[in-house]
């Protein structure tokens, strides 16, 4: 059975999840972009064995602690898709911009595509490239936990930004339509900031992609 637990991580909010097998305690971690002890200590505290960390996409408060945390571990970077490629590059200046600790720069042991998968512990994840809110964005989704990590893309009432480098409005909308819905009314989301919603719940009142 697959467990979760999400941790608010940097100034910003962030939503950082760690994902675990209940048998066999190996874990995989969502977009470490800070606070590393606390991420580490909860880790300790569940009595984990971290496997990988997965990334929907390189803004700085979603992959700032990845390359420490990475080296840390000595686990393997699964995405995002390689059109945040730019993004990875920009995390310095990242830094600088939004006055966070300075970030180290990675390569992706793995990017990932469309329709890709990733596996934690005999448990199938199915990726989706969901672009808009950066042009290398991705999703995660669990058949299994009816759960999908979604970052950026979608929040409870809201929509991801689009006015930063590559971000577009029309293709984040598709990206939702198209990409999301179709996991169905029934399954939670884990936002990259906020609470949880259903995707059904969106469909309805979310102002932004209400009725669509």
């Amino acid at each position: 059975m697959l467990r979760y637990l999400t941790l608010p991580v940097t100034p910003f909010q962030q939503n950082c999840s760690i994902v675990w097998d209940e048998d066999s305690r190996q874990a995989a971690i969502i977009d470490p972009g800070g606070d590393l002890d606390r991420l580490r200590s909860e880790i300790a505290r569940l009595e984990l064995q971290p496997q990988q960390i997965w990334l929907t996409h390189a803004h700085i408060d979603h992959a700032g602690g990845t390359a420490e945390l990475a080296q840390q571990l000595g686990v393997p970077v699964i995405g995002p898709h390689p059109a945040d490629q730019f993004w990875i590059d920009m995390l310095p200046q990242q830094s600088v911009m939004f006055g966070l600790a300075p970030s180290e720069l990675f390569t992706p042991t793995r990017w990932l595509h469309d329709r890709d998968t990733v596996e934690l512990a005999g448990h199938r994840f199915d990726v989706r490239h969901c672009p808009g809110h950066t042009p290398g964005h991705v999703v995660f989704h669990s058949p299994e936990m009816k759960r999908a990590f979604v970052g950026d893309v979608l929040f409870a009432g809201s929509i991801g930004r689009t006015d930063l480098p590559q971000g577009d409005h029309a293709t984040l909308i598709d990206s939702i339509t198209q990409r999301l819905w179709p996991m169905g009314d029934d399954t939670v989301f884990i936002p990259g900031h906020g609470p949880e919603s259903t995707f059904g719940r969106e469909r309805r009142t979310n102002p932004f992609v209400g009725g669509t």
